[in-house]
Order: C-alpha cells, then sequence, then structure tokens
C-alpha cells in the first residue's frame, strides 16, 4: 500500500467549481439558502445527494447545515461505485482525499479497524480512480466542519448481505468515537417528473419509517430506484446499532424542480438519521 498516495479531485469542474474561493463561495451560499431545520437528539448520520451542486447542492445543504458549530473526529463516508464493479467494500488506500479546498487526511487507524472486524473491506483502488459520489461531499464537509479525518468507503457489490455486514462492523467499530456517518445517494433516474416522483416517494416512506429492508426490497423489485440505496442501508444499520432511533428528512426535490426541464429527472434527498431525546 503506498501511504503517500494522494486521491486527486476527478470532478472538480464538473460537478462542483476547481477554483477555491468560488466553491466556497458557492457552498457558503447554498447553507446560507437552506431553511433551518433542527432535530431533537444526536446526530449519527446523514444520507445526502451527490449530484452537480447547480443540481443537487441545496439538498445536500439541508443536510450538511447540521453539521454548523459541531465538531466530528472522523466522517465515515459510504459512496456507491457508478463506474467499476468489484466484490465487497474498498478503502482508498492513500493518506488523503484532496479537494480545490485542501487535503482530507484518511483515518489509518479506523480504517484499519473496520477492515480487520470485516473482511468484506478492504484496501483498494477500485471505485477510487474516478468515482464522483464520494467526492462531491468532501468541500461541504470542509466548509462546515474545517477538521475532520475521512474513512471513504466505496460499495463495488450493495447485494443486502453486505450492506448488512458493513453496517453492523461500522456499529460495533465507531461505538464511544466521535464519528459521522455520510450515506451518498440520488434516488430516481431519468424518469417524467411525476413518475419520479411517485417513485422517490416510496424511498422517502422506508427510509423515513427507518425500514433498510423495505428500500432493499423495493430498489430489488424496482418499485424505487436510489444508486446508493446500500450505502443507504448499511449507513441506517450502523446508526441503528449507535443508538439511532428515528430519520427525519431535511428537504427532497429532482433536478425538474431546478431546472424546469421535466422529461428526465433525477431525485435527491437529505436526511438526519438521529438518537431522540425526550
Amino acid at each position: 500500500m503506498d501511504k503517500l498516495n494522494v486521491r486527486q479531485p476527478a470532478v472538480a469542474g464538473l460537478f462542483y467549481p476547481a477554483d477555491a474561493r468560488t466553491l466556497i463561495r458557492q457552498v457558503t451560499e447554498l447553507l446560507e439558502r437552506t431553511k433551518t431545520k433542527k432535530i431533537k437528539g444526536e446526530l449519527k448520520a446523514l444520507i445526502a445527494p451527490h449530484a452537480g451542486y447547480t443540481y443537487s447542492g441545496l439538498t445536500a445543504a439541508y443536510g450538511y447545515k447540521l453539521l454548523e458549530n459541531k465538531k466530528y473526529d472522523t466522517v465515515v463516508v459510504i459512496s456507491p461505485s457508478h463506474r467499476e464493479y468489484f466484490k465487497g467494500v474498498s478503502i482508498f488506500p492513500g493518506n488523503c482525499y484532496k479537494t480545490p479546498l485542501g487535503d482530507v487526511p484518511i483515518d489509518m487507524e479506523l480504517s484499519n479497524e473496520i477492515i480487520a472486524e470485516e473482511k468484506l473491506v478492504f484496501h483498494s483502488m477500485s471505485g477510487h480512480h474516478d468515482e464522483h459520489a464520494l467526492e462531491v461531499h468532501l468541500p461541504f464537509l470542509q466548509v462546515t466542519l474545517e477538521k475532520f479525518k475521512l474513512v471513504p468507503l466505496v460499495m463495488g457489490d450493495q447485494t443486502p448481505e453486505y450492506c448488512i455486514r458493513l453496517g453492523r462492523a461500522l456499529a460495533k467499530v465507531l461505538k464511544n468515537k466521535k464519528v459521522l456517518i455520510v450515506a451518498s445517494t440520488d434516488l430516481s433516474h431519468f424518469h417524467p417528473y411525476e413518475t419520479a416522483q411517485k417513485l422517490d416517494q416510496r424511498a422517502i416512506d422506508s427510509i423515513e419509517n427507518f425500514d433498510y429492508a423495505q428500500l432493499l426490497n423495493d430498489i430489488d423489485n424496482q418499485t424505487t430506484e436510489a444508486c446508493g440505496g446500500g450505502p443507504t442501508a448499511a449507513a441506517m444499520i450502523a446508526a441503528k446499532g449507535l443508538g439511532a432511533d428515528k430519520v427525519q428528512k431535511l428537504f427532497s426535490c429532482n433536478s425538474g424542480d431546478v431546472t424546469g426541464e421535466k422529461r428526465e429527472v433525477v431525485g435527491y434527498l437529505s436526511a438526519a438519521i438521529y438518537k431522540s431525546v425526550d
């Protein structure tokens, strides 16, 4: 494993601005545009979209707004793999992920703990070469948290078994640690507006009901869609193991709401998974 390896930005200038000042300004403006949402409890995980900021940036901002003035030692981002299939879950084998806002150090110690706990997780470049679904979350995290370490997980296979095993392993390893989990997902892809709304609502209902099994079953049966359904399920399982008992939708829309083009749209959701307090 090359510990000096730096994962260079793959989609800067495409999904988000490549210029640091422009990027900070855009993220800040998106955060300022959100209507403040509050959760009554301890945040364990976020579900957030991964399209270009023009399309899903505001939806993502609703989730990341909750991180302002909070501190986490490490953020575990769980991403789907759009460009390559592989069995298991890969952790980037280098020492940092780079964005225009600087380097995000990999939490080597925590990465190794997860690998030791669950054999389906391993160090590999698989899923990390050109994948956007993990990278696009980092500028939001850099602006809101400023200082944190990263465990970048990419699921090459989203079978229910793998989701359960990853979720349980994370719950065990992250116990008593100041760590946030982020699940990266978009919802339905390229359906007419009304069809997309129905498909997306089904996914949102399962997520708000904290029912990962129903979500995975509906994806398998094609009664809903979520390209990061596996990461979402794994995050729900992990968060539940860490004491979470509630999921709250923060914001949802689709690309048609943003662009006005409603013939083929993509759905977006941000949600908070948390341990409620009376």
